[in-house]
């Protein structure tokens, strides 16, 4: 179902993605980390929503709709480290930056923060070219916003 967009974002030289490829990779990437733990919680994929829907200024279904595609995708896809990169090259640092403070939302969704969450974050982070300072405030940005 993917296959044809998987091969165009792991290419050696993507192109920049069309911004409604780039909500879906974007989107396949909170799914990813969101189930690193072996569990994709309730909260987690409602948290997804929501982020897709005010990250992207879609309504309830259409935010919806595009979990279901990222879950999908997200089940198709290489691993963390070659999709993390195709991601890196093919979307502006800006927002990959602000994706930061998502997959922070994400992993604090179910309130349990471990050593193999943090440990994907930080490579995750490196992966899409993101210093430690921008994920440290974008982890602070998430948090203060959850406790807010």
């Amino acid at each position: 179902m993917f296959a044809d967009f998987l091969n165009r974002l792991i290419q050696p030289q993507p192109e920049t993605l069309p911004d409604a490829d780039a909500r879906l990779a974007l989107g396949a990437l909170l799914v990813r980390i969101a189930r690193t733990d072996g569990e994709y919680a309730h909260e987690e994929a409602e948290r997804i929503a929501r982020i897709l829907a005010a990250r992207y200024g879609l309504d309830a279904d259409a935010a919806l709709d595009l979990r279901h595609r990222a879950e999908a995708l997200e089940a198709e896809a290489p691993d963390t480290v070659r999709f993390t990169r195709a991601i890196k090259d093919a979307v502006p640092y800006e927002d990959r930056a602000a994706v930061m403070e998502a997959l922070w939302e994400v992993v604090l969704a179910d309130g349990i923060r471990d050593h193999e969450e943090d440990a994907l974050m930080r490579l995750t982070a490196s992966l899409l070219g993101i210093n430690d300072r921008d994920s440290a405030l974008a982890r602070q940005r998430a948090e203060a916003r959850m406790a807010g």
